[in-house]
């Protein structure tokens, strides 16, 4: 069974590891194949972006996966978990690296939020 303190290490873990398939630019090229970003203006003038999802049966679901934070955030979770359970020394550098990762993403959008 784990412990409170890991449990909240695995969380931020997989909680960062999903932001950054889905959202950083960074990973940009892991999407690109199964997404195209368009933009368009709406009638505020404003530019909106929305995904379309490229292809269709496999490529189509890997863009279904990888446009749902939900549902990419299931998949990280199972691989973090498995990482963990399988060989916990070795994942433990990776896991600690996302989860105080995840923990400043946190941290910067509350005090840019409190400062702007």
């Amino acid at each position: 069974m784990t412990t409170w303190l890991q449990f909240i290490i695995l969380a931020f873990a997989a909680f960062r590891l999903t932001r950054l398939l889905v959202f950083d630019k960074i990973t940009a090229f892991i999407r690109n194949p199964f997404h195209r970003e368009v933009e368009e203006m709406n009638d505020d003038g404003e530019y909106e972006v929305y995904i379309e999802i490229k292809g269709s049966g496999l490529r189509a679901w890997i863009g279904e996966l990888l446009s749902c934070y939900w549902c990419t955030g299931v998949w990280c979770t199972g691989f973090i978990y498995g990482i963990w359970w399988i060989w916990p020394q070795g994942a433990e550098p990776l896991l600690m690296i996302l989860a105080i990762a995840g923990v400043a993403g946190i941290i910067e959008s509350i005090v840019s939020r409190i400062v702007d």
